[in-house]
């Protein structure tokens, strides 16, 4: 132990290479970092693994209508398995997150992207052994769900500890339209497949694209010593021994922490409104749209809407600007003036200026990965992600209410202005909780340096 620098409250001994992944030393030795071309390599795979990872999701809703006429399902029953994947989805968020603050995010990422691609796989071979269909793949998703959940917390914890300040917006953006592409391209292939060869090749197609990629990135990206996880590391991650304990006390204390769980839980909240109730409302106002423009167009415009967000923001940071500066100016679009677009949806009769603001709000919103979900990465690199665990699992809950909220809202008051102003008073709390009291330095450090 050494004295004069900095010690980490969410970490202490934590695995091997820890000290080399998880920080640097003042004096320069030892950079955690990626160089620019891997870091560029492993942005293009995360891209194509958060792809990958909606495509595996979004099967079951692209199939929904054809499982419940091969099943025989009705709305309620077919309800109950789109929904149970939501409630494996919020169970392993923060495990995940503080299981990849441990070991090293990319194996956990890597674990799970293994599971639910085999889980993909075979769930049609599954289907035709079972009889009680509506149990195993309510059974299924939520498995899915649980599966699912440690991804993006890993993400956040392995892009905190491998990619410089300067370049995470920018990284985060563009792995995070992975999600934007997933859902368009099982959309279309997914619908292909469907009428050409049935609901069971939607899973293979999804589920063996998949393990491809775990195998392409362990093989190409990993090297053999990376992938190996001794089992004391592993039993230390689940344990939450005395040692690697996270400090509930001290970073629960720190006012920027609670800013960036507040601005989250909004953000999330009202993307899962969004994306729930969009789509009825464009069918409902306007009977004579096409389902192919309003479900689409929207979400080819939050892939460019990302990519920018990200290069302008590592840009500001590059020129000099402070980086909590860049990052509420980020938010301010993505939470105030996506929610300006979302309030003019509500007032529009003209399908197409409905169309022009619903791209821009869910375009807009894509400014977050710029701010608030890198700003987690900012303020614990140590313990990123099991803090972003923590406040996507609560974005996720808060997301149930406020869909329910919006469907109570529209059979009371009739009138779709409601659910708009809704979206944008949830986003205005957390919007003013992130400017008032957000903040970009590490507050997972105190003044005794510890050496690892």
């Amino acid at each position: 132990m050494a004295a004069g620098g900095t010690a980490e409250l969410c970490s202490a001994e934590r695995g091997p290479g820890a000290s080399q992944r998880r920080g640097m030393r003042r004096d320069g030795a030892g950079d955690p970092f990626w160089p620019r071309p891997t870091c560029r390599v492993w942005m293009a795979m995360l891209l194509l693994g958060t792809c990958l990872l909606y495509c595996a999701r979004v099967t079951v809703p692209i199939c929904a209508v054809a499982l419940s006429a091969h099943f025989g399902w009705d709305k309620k029953q077919s309800g109950v398995v789109l929904s149970s994947f939501f409630w494996g989805y919020c169970l392993t968020q923060i495990i995940g997150g503080h299981i990849s603050d441990q070991i090293g995010g990319e194996k956990v990422l890597l674990l799970s992207a293994s599971a639910w691609g085999f889980l993909t796989v075979i769930t049609p071979l599954l289907t035709h052994i079972s009889s009680a269909h509506l149990v195993f793949m309510t059974c299924s998703r939520f498995l899915m769900g649980l599966l699912q959940g440690v991804y993006f917390p890993s993400l956040a914890s392995l892009l905190s500890q491998r990619v410089r300040e300067s370049e995470r917006a920018f990284t985060y953006s563009t792995v995070g339209t992975g999600s934007q592409f997933g859902t368009l391209v099982i959309g279309g292939a997914g619908s292909l497949l469907l009428d050409w060869y049935g609901w069971e090749s939607v899973f293979y197609f999804s589920g063996l694209l998949t393990l491809l990629w775990v195998y392409c990135t362990c093989k190409y990206l990993l090297t053999e010593k990376e992938l190996t996880i001794p089992i004391e590391y592993l039993t230390r991650g689940l344990s939450m021994s005395k040692q690697s304990k996270v400090p509930w006390k001290q970073l629960f204390t720190k006012a920027p922490i609670w800013a960036v769980i507040i601005a989250q839980l909004s953000t999330s909240s009202t993307f899962f409104t969004l994306l729930s109730w969009l789509p009825t409302f464009f069918k409902e106002t306007f009977p004579e749209s096409k389902g192919w423009v309003f479900n689409v167009v929207p979400w080819l415009v939050a892939i460019p809407t990302s990519l920018f967000s990200g290069f302008l923001s590592d840009h500001l940071i590059n020129q000099g600007y402070k980086t909590i500066t860049v990052r509420k100016f980020m938010q301010v679009i993505g939470s105030g003036v996506s929610s300006i677009f979302a309030l003019c949806l509500g007032q529009t009769s003209s399908f197409c200026k409905a169309i022009v603001f619903a791209s821009a709000s869910v375009g807009l919103q894509t400014f977050n990965h710029s701010g608030i979900s890198v700003n987690v990465q900012d303020l614990a690199p140590s313990c990123a992600g099991l803090l972003f665990g923590v406040g996507n699992t609560g974005g996720a809950l808060l997301g149930v209410i406020c869909v329910y909220l919006a469907g109570y809202l529209i059979e009371t008051t009739g009138s779709w202005t409601s659910v708009f102003n809704l979206v944008a008073a949830v986003n205005s709390i957390g919007l003013c909780a992130f400017l008032v009291f957000g903040e970009a330095q590490r507050v997972d450090t105190d003044s005794a340096y510890i050496d690892l």
